[in-house]
């Protein structure tokens, strides 16, 4: 596990690090960070039941994110309406880390 967090860190950093470096050049870096969300990767996950209840548990909407709510976030920040935000990371995990 302490690799992948490290690697977690990394793309924070880096993204920071980068976004205020260009912000002068025009150019937004962010990053998406999702949480739990329903893949070909997780459906082995949803097929056990108690698996799956012990998954969304920790997530405050109790379910898992679809691939289009990471899609819009994506979109969202490529469009105009973010033209004033750089240099962050966006969590789209229905409460996960807050809870």
């Amino acid at each position: 596990m302490g690799p992948y967090i490290a690697a977690k860190h990394a793309v924070i950093g880096m993204t920071k690090s980068a976004g205020f470096d260009h912000a002068t050049d025009g150019v937004r870096i962010n990053a998406v960070a999702p949480g739990l969300t329903e893949t070909d990767m997780t459906k082995a996950w949803k097929d056990d039941d108690e698996k799956w209840q012990q998954m969304i548990s920790g997530v405050a909407m109790a379910k898992a994110a679809q691939p289009d709510d990471i899609a819009d976030i994506v979109l969202f920040l490529s469009s105009d309406s973010a033209k004033f935000m750089t240099a962050q990371v966006y969590l789209v995990d229905g409460g996960q880390t807050a809870h």
